[in-house]
């Protein structure tokens, strides 16, 4: 697909249910766009020389911001990228649980690519890139669908400078790190991200993070952790990223922020509370979830931290030594390993979503323990044997959620909407194609979680008050316009766990700074996404 040309039609969206972003009731009007603005909104506006979309029937929302996505090289490969802009995503904010492709270094940049098959694969592009400067100028000389925001990943500025080392950043090290921060920070990203259950970023401690994010303030940006754990000591974790919020004075984004785990079923409440509480004493916090109880990564993210230490090819040296293998099962099994979130795995919760060598693909689809059961074999020996099979690039589901608390956390008043989609694999998670008709379909209507002029909040409104977009996450003349168009009655995710492949139902219209990428359903030639850059403070 190309880019389009600069000149475009003017726009008439005639008589929908305008749900403008503010959480006031819908009305019936006209919505104009002229260029990739929104010119008017009102009543019987004049249809002269211009092209009339008839959304009778249908609401015209803000487009949907992603504030949890994976496609970091998705927007570089795939120009049709369906899987987001058909559930009306205009924007998405990638670079995300600290491992991302800047900034990186000559060295670095390799081992990322192997460490992070399992999230984006690899495909065949140009890595020339090193800077967000960079990454950024590759997204524009692209021209994605929709549009690009980055973070900060605190795990690739961490190997760039400490490399996959256990152990505390020296002073030396932290200035690095500090001024790498700041440079991408200038560079246009929106904030820094860490994935504190993933090498090498879990190996930084509180008072490390504390430093990087204390810089990320000084620029107007936010935190969005990954933190230690969604599992035993998740409530101990959320209090440790709310306290380095505290006292680095930066905002804070709690990415897919739930409690996972038996151990944690039906105690969003009290995460609800830490955070509220630290609401009232002026922190800044916002979160994002996903409206599925499945969490989904690499089945490498289960090891424990010290397997991992050295990178990929280590960790694939590390494994073929058998009294490894059998410290890495008794931790896995019985003790609970900070890859898992200190939870004992159990096997059967642990679901093969892709696999990056296709020999394996019979594997695909099936849980460790039936493989295992199959085998007439140990779960973590099937485990192993896999890992080191598919050289760390195996993504996996981990069915591990609760439905109350997923409930409990789309409600609260500082909530916005993330797929954490990893588009790769077989068999990839389905909210990588359904998450936001979900929210809209079997929360809002069927189930009555929120109402429709709440979600539009939470899934437009909110997340782009939190980036500091000022012209996008609301329909008002002046406005940028990036717009959805949805039928309230039909707007349905159809991707399952069995087929995630499906395009949602009931979104036949999606505009991208004017322009239609998705027209009666159907994938247009228009690429009119650009990168996101944050405003200088």
């Amino acid at each position: 697909m190309s880019r389009a040309s600069s000149a475009v039609r003017p726009t008439l969206l005639r008589g929908g249910l305008v749900l403008d972003g503010t959480g006031r009731a819908g009305r019936r009007a006209d919505v104009l766009l002229q260029g990739d603005r929104i010119a008017a909104v009102g009543e019987h506006l004049d249809t002269t020389g211009v092209r009339i979309v008839d959304a009778d029937g249908l609401a015209v929302a803000p487009g949907f911001i992603d504030m949890h996505a994976h496609s970091d090289l998705a927007v570089l490969s795939d120009s049709a990228h369906l899987a987001k802009v058909s559930q009306g995503v205009t924007t998405e904010l990638v670079g995300q649980d600290g491992l991302s492709y800047a900034p990186t270094t000559d060295e670095t940049m390799p081992v990322l690519l192997e460490q992070l098959a399992g999230w984006n694969g690899v495909p065949d592009l140009e890595y020339s890139w090193r800077s967000v400067a960079g990454y950024l100028a590759a997204v524009d000389a692209r021209g994605p669908a929709a549009n690009v925001a980055y973070l900060i990943p605190q795990g690739s500025v961490r190997m760039a400078v400490v490399g996959n080392e256990r152990r505390p950043a020296t002073p030396d090290e932290l200035d690095r790190m500090r001024a790498i921060v700041a440079q991408g920070m200038r560079d246009g990203a929106f904030g820094l991200s860490s994935g504190l259950t993933y090498v090498p970023g879990m190996f930084a401690d509180t008072a490390e993070l504390a430093a990087l994010c204390a810089v990320v303030a000084r620029h107007g940006g936010f935190y969005a952790p990954h933190q230690r754990s969604y599992g035993a000591g998740a409530l101990d974790a959320y209090a440790e990223v709310i306290d380095i919020a505290r006292s680095s004075g930066c905002a804070l984004h709690l990415t897919h922020a739930t409690m996972n785990f038996g151990v944690n079923r039906g105690r969003a409440s009290e995460l609800v509370a830490l955070i509220d509480s630290a609401l009232a004493d002026g922190v800044d916090i916002t979160l994002d979830t996903y409206p599925y109880l499945a969490g989904s990564t690499t089945l490498s993210a289960l090891l424990p931290s010290w397997a991992a230490v050295g990178g990929p090819e280590a960790t694939i040296a590390r494994l073929g030594d058998q009294e490894v293998q059998a410290r890495v099962a008794h931790e896995l099994e019985v003790v609970g390993t900070d890859g898992c979130h200190g939870v004992p795995v159990d096997w059967a919760t642990i679901e093969i979503s892709g696999v990056r060598d296709q020999a394996l693909a019979s594997a695909v689809g099936r849980s460790i323990s039936a493989i295992a059961a199959d085998r007439g074999a140990p779960p973590s020996s099937v485990y192993l044997e896999l890992l080191v099979a598919d050289r760390l690039g195996t993504s996996i589901l981990q069915h591990v959620g609760d439905e109350q608390n997923v409930r409990t956390m789309m409600r609260h008043q500082r909530h916005t909407g993330g797929s954490d989609g990893i588009l790769v694999g077989a068999k990839p998670h389905p909210r990588s194609w359904g998450t936001f008709p979900r929210y809209l379909g079997h929360y809002v209507r069927e189930e009555g979680v929120l109402t429709l002029e709440d979600a539009i909040v939470h899934l437009s409104a909110r997340p782009a008050a939190r980036l500091g977009l000022t012209d996008r996450g609301r329909i008002a003349p002046g406005l940028t316009a990036d717009l959805v168009l949805f039928d309230p009655a039909t707007v349905a995710d159809r991707a399952t766990y069995a087929d995630p492949r499906q395009q949602a139902a009931g979104i036949p219209w999606v505009f991208v700074a004017g322009r239609p990428v998705l027209a009666d359903g159907m994938r247009t030639d228009e690429t009119p996404g650009r990168a996101l850059r944050r405003v200088a403070v």
